[in-house]
């Protein structure tokens, strides 16, 4: 079996490139490993890669002048983080986080914006790609304005899900407050809650899913409304 935080093919941008596009772009791809919390960049900061993850989860974070953040997308084997590079800016207003531990591979911005410039498939479906991770964005700007707490941990809790190989992820109730923006005692009790219900089983900053089905009930509609999308824009194959 193929070691998933090895082989490119596992992130699903990358294999949705044409195989000459792949071969091309192989030697040049760094796998890197992602431990939990590291930072890849932050606001302001000049971008010196693109991220793709194949077994690690990225959290996108808005950060307030008083340190305060909250999560607007999560990228995990089915994206890049970086988008701002090849929609025209070096840099970007996020920080990037490592939500969940893993590797991926980095391709240098030289390389990446030049790709993007030929006008080719690669151009083609990065913009299909920043087109889910936005409507990912607005969805998580209006749950987090309009749903309960319970309902935006159930929609983070599968959007990371759909992200991992397992059900399990390492995630401490700290990290799941900077998330969704919430005081501490907020995530430990809306932790609990789907706990005692069965849905979930939290111990020493691990978070097993038991019942996906019953979360996918509970939780708002917004989940369904990006699940949606990026299965509209992103195709397991490009065609060249």
């Amino acid at each position: 079996m193929i070691d998933a935080s090895t082989d490119p093919r596992h992130n699903q941008l990358l294999a949705a490139l044409p195989e000459e596009q792949l071969q091309r772009w192989l030697p040049q791809l760094e796998h890197v490993q992602m431990p939990l919390g590291q930072v890849l960049y932050e606001p302001g900061s000049i971008l010196s890669h693109v991220y793709f993850p194949t077994t690690a989860i990225i959290s996108l974070l808005y950060v307030m002048q008083n340190g305060e953040s909250a999560e607007i997308a999560v990228v995990g084997n089915e994206g890049v983080v970086g988008v701002s590079l090849f929609m025209g800016g070096n840099s970007t207003s996020s920080r990037a986080l490592v939500q969940s531990a893993g590797d991926g591979f980095r391709l240098t911005a030289q390389l990446m914006k030049e790709e993007f410039y030929r006008a080719g498939p690669v151009l083609h479906l990065l913009l299909r790609y920043t087109q889910a991770l936005i409507t990912q964005m607005v969805q998580t700007a209006a749950c987090n304005r309009h749903h309960s707490l319970d309902q935006q941990l159930c929609r983070w809790l599968l959007l990371s899900l759909d992200r991992l190989q397992g059900t399990e992820m390492v995630m401490t109730q700290q990290l799941i407050a900077n998330m969704l923006g919430v005081p501490r005692e907020g995530a430990t009790e809306g932790a609990l809650k789907l706990q005692k219900a069965g849905l979930i089983h939290y111990t020493r900053g691990r978070i097993q899913v038991l019942d996906r089905a019953a979360l996918e009930k509970r939780t708002c509609e917004c989940y369904a409304v990006v699940k949606k999308e990026y299965d509209r824009l992103l195709p397991d194959k490009l065609a060249a």
